[in-house]
């Protein structure tokens, strides 16, 4: 499990004040952006915890990247939509990026780029990198609810501190108490806070043993009041700051922040130097380091000049000759053998042309019509016809019988019904 929690030279040596932003300006920063979560949070409905989630995201992140790099606004849109997704309360990216549009004006919106959605997506890989896939956070809810349980008291008091105290814990999510103590610190330090503030006395608690100075040693043992004083003072100077919305931010950097400019007499401008042209490659490069720059020799005016010559031409290539294209050859009549004489022994009566007839013409079909003085052909709706140029072997009995007595050969056999799968 990786340690997320820093001291306090830490977090003035973060990667942001290491490139030239002073601590006050990361510490708006870092409210601002909390800020932002919550309010978007709210407007989407998410919970609590899922809003703390992407707070506690939001302070880690930064513990490893710089406000310079990632706009504050883009990030704190990407630490919700994980949360969102961690805490099993997820929300569209689309819902995101519109509901943002509604609580940013046009400059804070511009840091989004032309695809906001694509930016969250991009930037939700870095943060999983950051965060090395810990998507597991604790918060002080659990333990205010859990230490309150155990305290005896009045009960309307009580509900009063423990109220007070779940409000300390929200608003310290705009500190960076949660990269400094454990939420069980945390949650007894807001109540420390709240008691005193709500003038609730504790006098006894649940599973008291006589070694036992205070309420908090049954939980947290060899705990300082100093600490926990000096976590309230840090919820106490966060309500020193004004709090505004996201469209009323300050603008970056904050004004009067700016180094003042002094008057200097302008220096005579220089004659412009022609730019040399870089090298295309690391190799052009290294030479053009290695080696001086020497200017081509000037030109000799004693040296004749070249006597002009007939212009020279390349010689031109004959152009290719076209594709010839693939001409298919003409496809030959099929030949139709002519079958003659009279059909075998025993062959029931079928469609076949009868003794003496002369057969198909040559270059007839089969089934054309007889020509002119031609004998009709044979008609039996109940006849055998043998595949074309095959005649069956002798006594072959197959094929259905020829129609009953007295029935038309046209009409439908007996026990015909219409739309049958066997006919």
């Amino acid at each position: 499990m990786p340690n997320w929690y820093w001291e306090k030279k830490d977090l003035r040596n973060t990667p942001s004040q290491n490139k030239g932003m002073d601590f006050d300006t990361e510490t708006r920063y870092r409210r601002e952006g909390v800020r932002f979560i919550m309010e978007l949070g709210k407007a989407l409905n998410l919970s609590h915890n899922t809003m703390a989630t992407g707070g506690v995201y939001y302070h880690r992140f930064y513990m490893f990247h710089s406000f310079q790099e990632f706009p504050r606004y883009v990030t704190s849109t990407c630490c919700l939509f994980l949360a969102g997704k961690a805490e099993e309360t997820p929300k569209k990216c689309r819902d995101l990026v519109k509901t943002v549009r509604q609580l940013t004006n046009d400059r804070q919106f511009s840091t989004f780029g032309n695809d906001p959605r694509e930016e969250i997506m991009i930037l939700e890989r870095v943060l999983l990198q950051t965060i090395k896939f810990d998507l597991q956070v604790e918060h002080p809810y659990d333990s205010i609810i859990r230490f309150a349980k155990s305290l005896k008291g009045d009960q309307q008091k009580l509900q009063k501190m423990v109220q007070m105290s779940w409000t300390f814990v929200n608003d310290s999510l705009c500190t960076t108490l949660s990269l400094q103590w454990e939420s069980e610190i945390i949650a007894i330090a807001v109540m420390y806070l709240a008691v005193k503030l709500s003038k609730f006395e504790i006098r006894d608690w649940a599973n008291r043993q006589p070694r036992q100075m205070h309420w908090w040693d049954q939980h947290v043992e060899d705990l300082e009041t100093t600490d926990l004083e000096e976590i309230c003072h840090q919820v106490l100077d966060l309500y020193a700051q004004p709090v505004t919305a996201t469209k009323d931010a300050l603008v970056s950097p904050p004004p009067g922040a700016a180094p003042k400019v002094q008057h200097v007499a302008p220096k005579p401008a220089k004659p412009k130097a022609h730019p040399k042209p870089s090298p295309s490659t690391p190799v052009q490069a290294v030479r053009s380091k290695s080696r001086p720059h020497t200017p081509p020799p000037p030109p000799n005016p004693a040296a004749p000049a070249p006597p002009p010559g007939p212009p020279t031409s390349a010689p031109t290539a004959p152009p290719p000759p076209p594709p010839q294209r693939y001409v298919r050859p003409p496809m030959q009549p099929m030949a139709v053998p002519v079958v003659q004489g009279p059909p075998p022994t025993g062959y029931p009566q079928m469609a076949y042309p009868p003794q003496g007839y002369p057969g198909v013409p040559p270059g007839a079909h089969p089934g054309a019509p007889p020509q002119a003085g031609m004998a009709p052909y044979p008609t039996n709706q109940y006849a055998y016809a043998p595949p074309h140029g095959q005649i069956p072997p002798p006594g072959y009995q197959g094929g259905p019988p020829g129609p009953p007595p007295g029935m038309h050969p046209g009409s439908a056999p007996p026990n015909y019904h219409r739309g049958h799968s066997r006919y």
